[in-house]
């Protein structure tokens, strides 16, 4: 999408009939824009309102399947559906149940009355079973069948100990009041089972239902959990809560907690709106629980870096994050996250003036590091790690580059430059980088489509594949081949060689071989 910018930019470029042409699309970019966003919230809306029919189905089906037998008015609805149906905050069509019984047994029931559209998969162990709910022809709901339970853990192990048990002892083993709450799956009737859970949902407070040091000895993950609720809901972590976080951080450290548990949380952090991502990593920072599975972000706290930067690393990095768009994919998000972690271990000072030379290839290493540590996908990886390398590249264009370092430019960053320009503005957005040193994004941009509209550049390649390079200069593969490959893409690139021009492509081949003195 153009903006102002960019039509100033490309005015001084065009002839007078282009640009009013160009304004043409630039009008009907607009209206469809509008359009879109109109579409997306009908859509947003729309959505909202089948997961709710989907529910509704659900709980249907439920209901019949079970009226008139020995589970009706012994099934609760508990948890997040509860929770987030209180707040008035967007729920998922996915639903946990609880009941004094045997849930394996209730979900064997199920595929009996023919609710389930696939055999339920049972953990009898647990006291827990999954089961797909809905009618044929239809996506349906997921529904998690849980035991009463009351449950106990050895210190070396998560696997715990499992009793049968009441509801209120099941209340009890959850890990905040908040997601404690029942509802009578035939009746209606809500419970309160710990006398907080109301409460604490009206006030704003994460607290634990047992005492709050057990609750993190049981499962560590949970002051995870602490943190995503507080920054997604706004909520404040009760203080006693809160010491005993720190107390127990260490445990969160793998392999006590493994690395892929800790990713999911971390992840569902990261992902929440800017301003909430900001505190929930303010809050892993205050925690010490930060410390326990990314110390590498440590150093950034109080790495003071002069200039046009008014704040050290870490609030720099904060203040950005608050600027993503909410729609940013998590590669972006990370990417801002630890645009700057290579800063700390590259800091220093001439004459007075900080300096960060090489930050960005040293930060890029570190991030590979750190996320084959936390279990993220090789795509993630290379599209995080390539956007960290990447940053500081559009803060080096000038106007007076030539076309062909724009496609150089073009080429060194796709395939990421969307994301890029995403993270580059974000990070600005902090920043007080006088005008006349600040490089000229939009007109960037400008000349980025401009190029595009007259080539696709991030597909140039030499007109001469491998075999026929290997069969004019009678080399085999390896660093040679490379090179000279390179050469007449460079070529392609620069405009001196045509795309497809292989006998030109030959002739300079030859030459740059001679000169190499072969």
């Amino acid at each position: 999408m153009f903006n102002t910018d960019d039509i100033i930019t490309l005015s001084a470029r065009l002839d007078k009939g282009f640009l009013e042409n160009f304004c043409k699309i630039l009008l009907y970019k607009i209206v469809r824009r509008v359009l879109a966003i109109s579409a997306f919230a009908l859509y947003t809306v729309s959505m909202d309102s089948h997961a709710e029919n989907q529910l509704q189905n659900t709980l249907a089906l439920l209901r019949t399947a079970t009226q008139n037998s020995p589970y009706q008015d012994r099934l609760y609805l508990v948890g997040g559906l509860i929770r987030d149906r209180l707040l008035g905050v967007p729920h998922t069509n996915d639903l946990d149940i609880v009941l004094e019984g045997d849930a394996p047994e209730l979900a064997l029931f199920l595929h009996k009355k023919g609710v389930a559209l696939h055999y339920p998969v049972t953990y009898p162990r647990f006291g827990t079973a999954m089961v797909h709910v809905g009618t044929p022809g239809t996506e349906g709901s997921v529904v998690e069948l849980v035991s009463a339970r009351s449950e106990s853990y050895l210190p070396d192990s998560r696997k715990p100990d499992v009793q049968s048990g009441t509801l209120r002892e099941d209340a009890f083993r959850r890990d905040f009041t908040l997601n404690t709450l029942m509802e009578n799956l035939h009746t209606g009737e809500m419970l309160d089972l710990t006398g907080q859970g109301t409460t604490d949902l009206k006030n704003g407070v994460i607290r634990t239902p047992l005492e709050p040091r057990i609750t993190f000895f049981d499962d560590p993950l949970r002051m995870l959990r602490a943190v995503r609720f507080a920054a997604r809901f706004g909520f404040t972590i009760e203080e006693e809560t809160c010491e005993a976080i720190r107390k127990e951080a260490t445990r969160l450290a793998p392999p006590t907690i493994s690395h892929e548990r800790i990713h999911d949380e971390f992840v569902k952090i990261v992902k929440l709106p800017g301003s909430k991502a900001r505190q929930g990593l303010e809050w892993l920072l205050e925690l010490n629980l930060l410390e326990q599975f990314l110390p590498e972000m440590l150093p950034m706290v109080g790495c003071t870096q002069g200039n046009w930067h008014k704040w050290d690393v870490w609030t720099h990095t904060m203040v950005a994050l608050e600027a993503l768009p909410d729609d940013a994919p998590l590669e972006t998000r990370l990417a801002l996250l630890w645009h700057d972690i290579g800063k700390p271990s590259t800091r220093s000072e001439e004459n007075g003036a900080i300096r960060f030379y090489g930050h960005p290839k040293v930060g890029a290493e570190m991030v590979r590091t750190i996320m084959n540590h936390l279990k993220f996908s090789n795509d993630e990886i290379r599209a995080v790690t390539a956007l960290v390398n990447l940053h500081m590249r559009p803060g080096d264009y000038r106007s007076e580059w030539i076309d062909a370092t724009v496609r150089r430019f073009i080429r060194d960053c796709h395939p990421h430059l969307e994301q890029l320009f995403i993270l580059v503005e974000c990070d600005r957005s902090t920043t007080n980088i006088p005008p006349s040193e600040a490089a000229n994004l939009p007109e960037l941009k400008a000349r980025i489509a401009e190029q595009n509209a007259l080539m696709d550049v991030a597909r140039l390649i030499s007109p001469l594949d491998g075999n026929e390079i290997m069969g004019i200069l009678g080399i085999g593969s390896g660093a040679t081949l490379k090179h000279a490959k390179d050469y007449l893409t460079n070529q392609v690139i620069e405009g001196r060689l045509r795309e497809r021009d292989k006998a030109e492509a030959e002739a300079m081949l030859r030459d740059w071989w001679a000169e190499q003195g072969r």
